[in-house]
This record gives structure tokens, C-alpha cells and sequence, in this order.
């Protein structure tokens, strides 16, 4: 019996629609990352990207547990000296949810130029509204 390969040209990319509405950060980042993946389907293979596009919505009504709300920390360099920034959870969550969402998520994908492919099919957004109505995205419970 042979092993089924998909080829790039025989994948279908279907969308899904997630509201992050009261949603554990980390939850749910980890139910989208097979999605993106593609480890949803059966005919998933590791070296093409047969994931299916995910739209996020309310980023912003995201949360975490516990005390990491205070805690947690993103932290990112200016390539200048001492130019090591920290910036709070609170604070990144009410100048840039979408990052928020797309940081965790970017953290559970390959970290190669098929994981970077993966991520450009997540799209999030910061309220209820999103621009992909015409693409017709399934909503589905995390």
C-alpha cells in the first residue's frame, strides 16, 4: 500500500473563523496552530502546507490566568546599544492585540520558511468585524 503524499497544487485551504472572545491566550493559540498546519485534515503532509486560513476576531477580549496578566513580558531589541526594550502584557494588549495573538501562535509553528508560510494565513483582528465575508469562514468552537 503506498502513503499518501498532497502535492501543492492539490491542496484546498478552506477558511475558519475563531472569536477570542474570553479565551485563554495559550488555549487557544494552541487549537490554531494545527489548523494552520494543517494537522486537522487527513491529508495532512509535513512538508506542505495543507493548513487552512484562520480569522481571529475581538483580540482584544483575550486573557490569561493565574498572575501572568502582571508578569508576563514581550521583550524586543532596537539594534542599538543597550537597546534591550520590555514591554508589559496590559500594555501590549491595549496598544496591539492582534501581536499578542500573533505571537503565540507564531511561537507553536515550524521555525522554518514553511512555519513563515503558515503564519501569513492567520489574520486577526482587533473587534468583532472582519474583511473576509466573501471567503465565506466556518466558525468553530476552541
Amino acid at each position: 500500500m503506498k502513503s499518501f503524499l498532497a502535492k501543492k497544487e492539490q491542496v484546498e485551504h478552506n477558511w475558519v473563523l475563531v472569536d477570542a472572545n474570553e479565551a485563554i491566550l495559550g488555549r487557544m493559540a494552541a487549537s490554531i496552530a494545527p489548523i494552520l498546519m494543517g494537522k486537522t485534515k487527513p491529508t495532512y503532509t509535513p512538508h506542505v502546507d495543507t493548513g487552512d486560513y484562520v480569522v481571529v476576531v475581538n483580540a482584544e477580549k483575550i486573557r490569561l490566568t493565574g498572575k501572568k496578566e502582571q508578569m508576563k513580558e514581550y521583550d524586543y531589541y532596537t539594534q542599538y546599544p543597550g537597546g534591550h526594550k520590555y514591554v508589559s502584557f496590559a500594555d501590549m494588549l491595549e496598544r496591539h492585540p492582534e501581536k499578542v495573538v500573533e505571537l503565540a501562535v507564531r511561537r507553536m509553528l515550524p521555525k522554518n520558511k514553511l512555519g513563515s508560510m503558515m503564519l501569513k494565513k492567520l489574520k486577526v483582528y482587533r473587534g468583532p468585524e472582519h474583511n473576509h465575508a466573501a471567503q465565506n469562514p466556518q466558525k468553530i468552537e476552541l
